[in-house]
């Protein structure tokens, strides 16, 4: 598999996954797995989400900014998913609130894709002020560290669940 396939695989599944599950661990060392919506940035791959700071992965996150997530999409629809119709990544990277100085970076794109009908967003929309201390909701950007695909090539011959890497200097196609 070539580094430009794993590259298209990649944004295909960046702009297809409508949520992603993120893993944080707290202070004591309790897991915890969280289903987010997200927006996706390219080079270097981010993700942001939106989430109250009382959450227990916000909680996890001002104490340990380290994470691991997965994405996933089936083309079939319904539970009889074949395997060569589903793809999927994992990830590993640091997670954070988004200071007010940036939030314009990533304010406006993140409404906007995730509410892209102009009526709920405007519904759903937080004002960048209410994103804020001391106010209870922000915007957490995840900067992605390592990133691996499923790789199915040997699936067929001998069930093994595999996955490969995408190498750290390949740019995830905008």
């Amino acid at each position: 598999m070539t580094v430009d396939n794993l590259a298209v695989r990649t944004k295909r599944l960046l702009d297809t996954a409508r949520y992603l599950n993120l893993a944080s661990v707290g202070e004591g060392g309790d897991p915890w797995v969280a289903t987010l919506e997200y927006v996706w940035f390219a080079d270097p791959l981010r993700f942001v989400f939106g989430s109250a700071t009382s959450s227990r992965h916000s909680r996890h996150i001002r104490a340990r900014p380290q994470v691991s997530g997965s994405l996933f999409i089936a083309d079939s629809p319904g539970t009889d998913v074949a395997i060569s119709s589903a793809d999927g990544a994992q990830f590993t990277g640091r997670c954070a609130e988004i200071s007010p100085d940036r939030l314009d970076e990533y304010y406006t794109r993140f409404y906007e894709t995730v509410f892209p009908d102009p009526r709920q967003r405007a519904e759903w929309q937080l004002p960048a002020s209410l994103l804020q201390s001391p106010a209870p909701h922000r915007l957490y950007l995840v900067e992605v560290e390592r990133w691996w695909l499923i790789d199915t090539r040997t699936w067929a011959e001998d069930r093994i669940d595999r996955r490969i890497e995408m190498p750290q200097d390949v740019q995830t196609p905008a």
